[in-house]
């Protein structure tokens, strides 16, 4: 039995989805915090069973035969999200899971300037520390986030960011993809992963050029300084601790954390992977 949490997430539900291309319905199981978005599921065959990563009662039941887990990371960052990994790794540990998983983030490093792969790395160290082997995914940065931070720029004509470095933009239904092969072909990697990413690294410098392709309509970058983007952010609403962690993203690609190609996850689908400019073409086709 493979056990996939966050099923009903964008990450998720796209890794059950392929995983069931590959291994039959009934040695697949999925942890959510809302059985009736799994319904689908369900319907199909997989295990659907409540858990949640603040009740570890519930991941008991929900990881109950479990060979491997899949422990998709939770779309949080500090300590609180550490520690509700930590609850997931022991549930699994306890279910007696022969292998953990784990959607870790290229970059993760205790001395990242980005708190989600500080994160990250705490998160790995307590997979370490388990004594049951596991796989961590070191994911490429995520193509939609690009999309994200475009906002309202394609209306505008102005991309105003902080400076950046170059980011390995990812699709994530690659990364779903990579994840259901890598489960499907149990032990293939032991400990982190090499960097799963795209096949190029960009800017946003690059991104505003694409959009602009894309819309025909020109959208210039500009640089805003970092403390003028934080002020901006929390003006808006944006809690300072977030402000700040946003922030982080920049400083953390500025140093070249995000910036590596690496040809193992294109190795893994047997093609190369997605562009970011088939993604935004996808995300801005409303447009």
């Amino acid at each position: 039995m493979i056990i996939v949490t966050g099923a009903t997430g964008q990450l998720g539900r796209q890794i059950v989805e392929r995983l069931l291309t590959r291994v039959p319905a009934d040695r697949v199981g999925v942890s959510v915090r809302d059985p009736r978005k799994a319904r689908a599921f369900a319907e199909r065959g997989v295990r659907v069973r409540e858990g949640s990563f603040t009740d570890a009662a519930g991941l008991a039941n929900a990881f109950e035969g479990a060979s491997q887990v899949l422990i998709v990371s939770v779309d949080k960052m500090g300590e609180e999200c550490v520690e509700q990994h930590r609850t997931a790794i022991e549930a699994a540990v306890a279910a007696g899971a022969r292998r953990i998983l784990y959607t870790s983030q290229m970059g993760a490093s205790a001395l990242s300037h980005f708190q989600a792969c500080r994160d990250h790395a705490a998160t790995e160290d307590a997979l370490r520390a388990c004594g049951v082997p596991f796989t961590s995914l070191r994911n490429g940065f995520y193509a939609t986030s690009a999309a994200h931070f475009l906002g309202h720029a394609v209306e505008s004509g102005q991309l105003e960011l902080p400076a950046d470095g170059p980011f390995s933009w990812t699709a994530h239904a690659d990364l779903a993809e990579a994840a259901a092969a890598i489960l499907a072909d149990e032990g293939r990697f032991d400990g982190p992963t090499p960097p799963l990413t795209g096949g190029q690294a960009l800017t946003f410098d690059d991104i505003a050029g694409i959009a602009t392709e894309i819309t025909g309509r020109a959208v210039t970058r500009t640089t805003t300084p970092d403390d003028k983007f934080r002020d901006e952010l929390v003006g808006q609403g944006v809690p300072a601790q977030r402000a700040d962690q946003l922030l982080g993203i920049f400083a953390a690609s500025r140093v070249g954390e995000f910036a590596t190609v690496d040809p193992t996850l294109a190795t893994l689908l047997g093609r190369e992977p997605v562009t970011l400019s088939t993604v935004l073409r996808e995300q801005l086709s409303h447009v």
